[in-house]
């Protein structure tokens, strides 16, 4: 929601109870639904564009264009036994069961191995499966992994890396491309302007070589000139963010002063 409130796509009459809702573009609706149906409705046509993990398109092994990484919901889907299992290597689990709430990535990962196995599908609380004597294994998502340790789990694969992605129906790529383009720019520079600061500083001329070499910035520090002050220019450049606590210290001491932070919303290259 954050993401399509800075690009400029705000909804207009959004609520709890609300399945639609409208934009400023008077070209562009937002329809609601679950991230697992989300590739489906893309894929038919019910939507142009949509909004979900890779790991959803994937499991719905939806027909649809793949068009930007939004960098956000990042996670691994991991193969895991517990800890205590004598299980080493995907090729032990061999003939054994393996629960998941994605028997469709699970299937495809384990076929493509050539390990037979036994697959348990599952809608929830998967981590305790293999106590309960459901299943020697599971395939289920994980960020930091600290879920599966504090279930006394131990992984033994990677499956898949995901990321929530936004989609595209592969005909409406065609038929309406000017407007999926500017969609897709307008969101994009959402994404490049995370983790990004603007500095702005004065600087003396005598000084400006030791502060240009603080800051690599993008594409350098853009210098200009300070009206009615020919021993003073102002620089511009774009940080990442969790450089800037160290790197005002450097500036001052390398002669900039009059040191302004900027947060950056949209960045358009």
């Amino acid at each position: 929601m954050d993401l399509m409130e800075k690009s400029g796509l705000h909804l207009i009459d959004s609520g709890e109870r609300r399945l639609i809702s409208r934009t400023p573009d008077a070209n562009v609706e937002v329809l609601f639904a679950r991230p697992i149906d989300i590739p489906e409705y893309v894929a038919n046509g019910a939507a142009d564009l949509g909004i979900t993990g890779h790991d959803m398109v994937l499991e719905r092994e939806a027909d649809v264009d793949e068009l930007l990484d939004l960098q956000i919901g990042k996670a691994r889907l991991a193969l895991a036994v517990r800890e205590d299992s004598p299980y080493q290597s995907p090729e032990d689990l061999k003939d054994a069961r393996v629960a998941t709430e994605f028997p469709v990535i699970a299937r495809n990962y384990f076929e493509k191995k050539g390990i037979p196995v036994t697959l348990v599908p599952v809608s929830g609380a998967c981590e305790a499966t293999p106590y309960l004597g459901i299943a020697e294994a599971i395939i289920d998502l994980t960020s930091s992994g600290n879920t599966l340790r504090s279930n006394r789990l131990r992984v033994l694969d990677m499956v898949i890396s995901t990321s929530t992605m936004l989609i595209s129906n592969r005909q409406s790529g065609k038929e309406k491309s000017a407007k999926i383009e500017e969609i897709v720019v307008a969101l994009e520079s959402v994404v490049r302007a995370r983790g990004q600061c603007y500095l702005m500083m004065n600087v003396r001329r005598s000084c400006l070589d030791e502060v240009q070499s603080q800051l690599p910035g993008l594409s350098g520090p853009t210098v200009m000139e300070v009206a009615s002050r020919e021993d003073l220019v102002a620089v511009h450049a774009v940080v990442e963010e969790e450089r800037v606590y160290q790197l005002i210290h450097n500036l001052k001491r390398a002669g900039a002063r009059d040191i302004l932070v900027m947060s950056i919303e949209r960045m358009i290259q």
